[in-house]
């Protein structure tokens, strides 16, 4: 069932990639502006101009454009960026890990802060405790992830300077890596200083993006763990003298995690969504920052290759979610 499942899944991505770069291909193509115009200094010629939209494949029709893209794209080229005059494809390869840190280092942070919370409101239920966590919350609901940011940038890089406010690592501390996935790299090769000053210039943009994740995980987990505890099952347990830590924990929670996973999966894209204005604010060097430079200098290529890379992101996430509640729901697993 969980191979058909795959089967079914990877057949549908490849036609979602291709509906995904046909409409943003188009779109590129027709909203106003020029991005030869914006590369060619005030006193170039015609033939120049020419010259450098034959360069990179602007001269043609908006098919034979398509063609040439879609052509190179199948055999694993995503073209040059105008802007940076780089290979589109390593520069993405090389932003991207970056990213996949930050964001997978504010979803951990979400994912145990929320379960922490939930359990304990469940625990709590009915009780000022509940009161308190449902009121904070709230708070984190209603703040979008970039306020969080400038917040935590006044606060804990202004007020009281305790953490970098920019960049990703030291350069000093960063001599000798091999690869761009600082954190994880420096934690294999027991590069303690690297991974220290690499976990300093994560916390306030990992703590921008978790806490909004981790208020609505909190909402939607803590709503199914109090449907759970109210099964019959959880009740019998009850009547055998069970603690309410462990009708949470052993009865409720393995049914809550179902539906909290859906949503879950969710969220995680839409974090990696919001990487574009957070690494902005604290000048993170992945790709959503670099993904507002190509937008302003009107870098085609790049926008494509960046557009394919969310969609390839979100594409993986759905489906790995998809096999997860395969896993933990029989029902699903059986139908």
């Amino acid at each position: 069932m969980i191979v058909l499942a795959v089967a079914k899944r990877l057949a549908t991505t490849a036609v979602t990639l291709a509906g995904v770069a046909v409409v943003v291909f188009v779109l590129l193509r027709v909203v106003p502006g020029d991005p030869v115009a914006m590369m060619i200094s005030p006193g170039a010629s015609l033939s120049d101009i020419s010259a450098l939209r034959a360069h990179y494949g602007l001269d043609g029709s908006l098919a034979m454009q398509f063609a040439i893209w879609l052509r190179a794209l199948l055999h694993g080229d995503l073209g040059v960026s105008i802007s940076m005059h780089r290979d589109v494809l390593g520069v993405l390869l090389e932003r991207l890990p970056a990213t996949l840190e930050l964001c997978l280092a504010a979803f951990a942070v979400a994912i145990a802060a929320s379960g922490f919370v939930a359990v304990t409101g469940t625990i709590w239920r009915n009780s000022w405790v509940e009161e308190v966590i449902d009121t904070v919350n709230g708070l984190l609901l209603a703040i979008p992830d970039f306020v969080w940011a400038l917040a935590l940038v006044l606060l804990l890089g202004v007020l009281w300077p305790v953490l970098p406010l920019t960049g990703r690592i030291d350069p000093s501390a960063g001599s000798g890596m091999k690869t761009p996935f600082f954190l994880t790299e420096s934690l294999l090769r027991l590069r303690f200083d690297a991974f220290a000053d690499t976990a300093r210039h994560l916390v306030m943009p990992v703590l921008a993006l978790g806490l909004p994740l981790s208020a609505v995980i909190v909402r939607v987990l803590k709503g199914a763990l109090n449907e759970a505890m109210a099964q019959d099952y959880v009740l019998l347990a009850r009547l055998k003298g069970m603690s309410q830590l462990r009708l949470v924990l052993q009865e409720a929670l393995g049914n809550a995690i179902g539906p909290t996973l859906a949503l879950t999966g969710v969220q995680f894209t839409f974090l990696v969504g919001s990487t574009v204005i957070t690494e902005r604010i604290f000048a993170y060097p992945g790709i959503g920052n670099m993904a507002i430079d190509a937008v302003i200098n009107r870098d085609l290529p790049l926008i494509q290759g960046l557009v394919l890379m969310f969609a390839v992101i979100f594409i993986a996430v759905n489906m790995l979610v998809d096999l997860l509640q395969l896993v933990f729901n029989p029902r699903l697993r059986h139908g």
